[in-house]
This record gives structure tokens, C-alpha cells and sequence, in this order.
């Protein structure tokens, strides 16, 4: 089942997500809609929140970004060839490395792109799908999806990261995402 995106100004992308348990009811259900829904929105990446499920859980698919690209544009990352994995109650360890600017955009936000400075590294302690604890470095634009989703669960977006006087020139748009005055070819659910 395709889910509907949160477009920005409802309220669940501002709130801190939580914790969930192996129990959480329809789990294995709710991940498969995730990726259906992702893909479907031509996302490569996606988080709980944004299907309106204040709950810390992302799904990411860089794989798709290296598919794209010449073996020339790969050879620039060094985390070539992506990564596609299921991410349960993710917490910041560390980022680290040289921030580095990436045009980004979101689901929720769209037809918005900014160049947004992340770090180069991030480290998260998180479990699997199978709720086995992992902790994991990881790099490159894999690196920078897994923090625009992590931003999610923290109740941030990525125009957090610009100055105010670019948030301030797009306020235009911004309404008129919440107002639901956008053509997407995906479904949205406005606040």
C-alpha cells in the first residue's frame, strides 16, 4: 500500500519521534509499504514520519543514486555502491569528517532543492530489521541521506540548515505546500 506524503507544515515532521519494540503492531507490513511508498515517490529515502507515524524508523536506498551514475561520477565516493537497509530507533553517535555542500530536496518540501552543508561521516547506534543492535560508520551521500532522514525523527527538516533570509524568500512556496497549491506526481496528505 502506497501511503500519502506529510507535506510540510504538519505538525508530526516537527515532533521527536520514539522509540518502538519488536511488537509494534503490523511492523514487517508497515517497512514493505515504506519502500512501496518511497519508490513510488521516486525518494531514496524515507522516514516514519513523513507517512505520518511519529515513530524512529527509516528506510533508505542510495543504490539507486550509484545506478545513475557513470563509473567516473562513482569513483568521486567512496561509499560506491549505496546501500539499501531498514533503520529501527537510529541515535547519533557521531558525525565527523569535512562538511561538504549536496543540492537536496524533500518529499515533504517539494519542488524545493537547497545546497545543504552536512558532515562527511556519520556514526548511528541502531537495530535492524531483525531488532539486532548495530552500530555503523557510514560516508559519502550515503552518509548525507541517512542524516536528512535522521533530521526527520528529530523533528528537523533540511531548510533548517539554511539561513534565514533563504527561508525567508521561499516562504511563498512553503504556504503554498501546506495550502496543498502543488502538483506532484505522488499522493501528499496536507496539514
Amino acid at each position: 500500500m502506497i501511503f500519502p506524503i506529510v507535506a510540510y507544515g504538519h505538525p508530526v515532521l516537527r515532533k521527536l519521534a520514539e522509540d518502538i519494540t519488536a511488537a509494534y503492531p503490523g511492523l514487517d507490513t508497515f517497512i514493505a509499504n515504506m519502500w512501496e511508498t518511497m519508490y513510488a515517490s521516486n525518494g531514496v529515502g524515507l522516514a516514519a514520519p513523513q507517512v505520518n507515524r511519529p515513530i524512529r524508523l527509516f528506510v533508505v536506498d542510495t543504490e539507486q543514486i550509484f545506478a545513475n551514475m557513470n563509473d567516473e561520477e562513482r569513483a568521486e565516493y567512496d561509499d560506491s555502491p549505496g546501500l539499501k537497509s531498514v533503520f529501527i530507533n537510529p541515535h547519533l553517535e557521531e558525525t565527523g569528517g569535512e562538511e561538504w555542500s549536496y543540492n537536496e530536496g524533500c518529499l515533504s518540501i517539494p519542488k524545493i532543492r537547497e545546497d545543504i552543508y552536512r558532515d562527511e561521516t556519520v556514526t548511528l547506534n541502531y537495530t535492524d530489521i531483525d531488532f539486532v543492535p548495530q552500530k555503523r560508520t557510514f560516508s559519502g551521500i550515503t552518509a548525507r541521506v541517512i542524516l536528512h532522514e535522521y533530521d526527520h525523527l528529530e523533528g528537523k527538516l533540511f531548510i533548517d540548515h539554511i539561513s534565514p533570509l533563504k527561508r525567508k524568500l521561499m516562504k511563498g512556496k512553503l504556504n503554498d505546500i501546506t495550502k496543498g497549491k502543488i502538483q506532484v506526481d505522488y499522493k501528499m496528505m496536507f496539514p
